[in-house]
């Protein structure tokens, strides 16, 4: 058996999964203010009846380092950058106590100016006594030589208790966005690590001992161990787990809508051919520009439990929250009183949500029933303009999925896939509004906790070699060989592929899922000096992509 459990805006969502199907499934509301909670009383409900020796996997999703980010809720952080000629590190400052430093590594790895040891002394000094706990260290050229943030950390591991290295965050070259990323996984990692050793002490205390796996960005989950180094990888898990949750019941060569309506927002997503899109780059969010792989989404604040207004004649839905529905017990009307108005659902107080749909519908000159109606076709507008907008956007770029470069295609979606608490009532109003093909995933409500529940690990692996220079590396593993001036690109390939195995097995990967692996870069070029060849440069970057994993179709239909 294994779990999934979503930890939402507005609800955390836990779902227990056998080969046969869905064993059970529960729901609990989310305090943000107290996540660890929310995420033990649902593993609380669940595992009340089950013998913990039988659960062999556990994945979440969490909302917690999106939060750190929307709210700016992270400690004091240290930045230390060293750039050399060229450009001014200053230009990509992400806080504080952000320092340029002496120092600098050219395109090809060779250091040019070395690192000033003193001054890394003094800097260290001062962060210490600004009460800095969490230190970022990036050189520019650092995935073609570390040697400078390595240096610079064995001089502050004796004052500080975490440092993450530029040149552990990606292959790819983007000195802006790699101080981003860095700075990222430096801020959130005070929260995500009391959130996770509270978590996992709470299983361990329920007889749980088995690996946790926290899903990722790009809808691929590696274990706890690894995300202590990678925090921020974690940021969009929650829209992740909604594409995953959806990609079973998705058609084959069409392009299809997933909406996720929870409730606080509606998270938008698009899947090609089964396929989700990807940010090619990295995630962008607010000022943080990063190299953290993701799946491409967006959000608008507006779902199921939006607060109601009317200013001067005009309906406004949200985006605040300011508790359930009145319904449910909320201070505030909400679109799901609406639902409750309209008969459309059968639940809760329908005289509390009669009495808070009235107070509109006295400053909108409506009836009740009218303003129900008004509300719900005005939260389906909402969303499918966003999401029309967002189509727009991609066709005016390059559409990149998880698994090709699609050069000039344009898309065109056939079908909306719904997911959340009010799924089934929003896919019914939106087909019957827009006249396109929508429906309700099956076991909606909980379809994101069974996305990040049958989620497989993903990792992607750079690797380059230098027959000049006579070594190979990826420095992001902390991989380093010499080579012979034969080396050749099938030799190039087949380490890439041994290294990336390796790293997916310590991500948590069983080898029962090791066989969705592809190159999804090569580059090749000669050396030549004075007109005479000198050797040759290899580089390729290969992943294993997400996906689900096997052994659960059952619970896919």
């Amino acid at each position: 058996m294994i779990i999934g459990l979503d930890v939402g805006g507005t609800h955390t969502d836990a779902v227990l999964l056998s080969s046969k199907g869905i064993e059970k499934k529960v729901k609990v509301p989310t305090d943000p203010s107290n996540l660890f909670n929310s995420v033990l009383s649902g593993f609380t409900e669940l595992l009340a009846t089950i013998d913990p020796g039988m659960i062999k996997r556990v994945v979440i999703s969490t909302t917690l380092t999106t939060n750190a980010l929307v709210h700016q809720d992270m400690g004091p952080i240290g930045m230390i950058v060293s750039a050399g000629p060229g450009i001014n590190p200053d230009f990509f400052k992400t806080c504080d106590h952000y320092y340029s430093v002496a120092g600098s590594i050219n395109h090809r790895g060779r250091e040019k100016a070395p690192i000033n040891k003193m001054e890394i002394e003094d800097i260290a000094k001062k962060l210490k006594k600004a009460g800095v706990k969490y230190i970022g260290v990036v050189s520019k050229f650092c995935v073609r030589n570390p040697s400078h943030e390595i240096l610079i950390k064995r001089i502050l591991n004796k004052h500080f208790k975490k440092i993450f290295l530029g040149h552990h965050v990606s292959g790819n070259l983007n000195f802006p966005r790699r101080i981003a990323t860095t700075h990222l996984n430096a801020a959130v990692f005070d929260l995500h690590k009391a959130f996770f050793q509270a978590v996992k002490k709470s299983l361990i205390e329920k007889g749980l001992t088995i690996p946790i796996q926290i899903l990722k960005a790009d809808g691929g989950t590696m274990t706890l161990e690894s995300s202590m180094d990678f925090p921020g990888q974690t940021v969009l898990s929650g829209p992740a787990a909604s594409i995953m949750g959806a990609i079973p019941h998705a058609p084959a060569n069409q392009d299809v809508i997933v909406l996720d309506i929870g409730g606080t927002t509606t998270d938008i997503a698009f899947l090609v051919d089964k396929a989700p899109l990807l940010e090619p780059v990295g995630i962008k969010r607010g000022r943080y520009k990063s190299l953290i792989r993701s799946l491409r989404t967006d959000s608008k604040g507006i779902g199921g439990d939006s607060t109601l207004r009317v200013n001067q004649g005009e309906l406004f839905i949200g985006p605040d929250r300011q508790g359930p529905a009145m319904a449910f017990g909320g201070p505030a009307p909400t679109p799901t009183d609406a639902l409750v108005v309209l008969g459309v659902m059968d639940e809760g107080d329908k005289d509390k949500a009669r009495s808070g749909i009235h107070e509109i519908a006295k400053q909108l000159a409506l009836s009740d029933t009218d303003a129900a109606e008004q509300i719900f076709k005005k939260c389906c507008s909402v969303i499918l303009k966003k999401t029309f907008e967002m189509v727009d956007q991609l066709n005016s770029q390059p559409v990149y999925t998880v698994h090709d470069f699609l050069e000039g295609y344009k898309l065109s979606p056939q079908k909306i896939l719904v997911l959340g608490g009010p799924a089934k009532f929003f896919a019914k109003k939106i087909e019957e509004l827009y006249q396109i093909e929508t429906m309700a995933v099956p076991e909606s409500s909980v379809a994101n906790a069974i996305g990040a529940a049958l989620a497989r690990t993903t990792c992607e692996v750079s690797l380059n070699a230098d027959t000049e220079q006579g070594i190979m590396t990826a420095h992001e593993e902390g991989f380093a060989e010499p080579i012979s001036k034969t080396y050749s690109e099938d030799d190039l390939i087949e380490t890439a592929y041994s290294l990336l195995r390796e790293k997916a097995l310590n991500s948590g990967a069983d080898t029962e899922n090791l066989d969705e692996v592809e190159v999804i870069e090569f580059q090749k070029f000669n050396i030549v000096r004075n007109f005479s060849p000198r050797g040759k440069i290899y580089r390729t970057k290969i992943q294993l992509k997400p996906g689900l994993i096997k052994g659960f179709e059952t619970v896919l239909h």
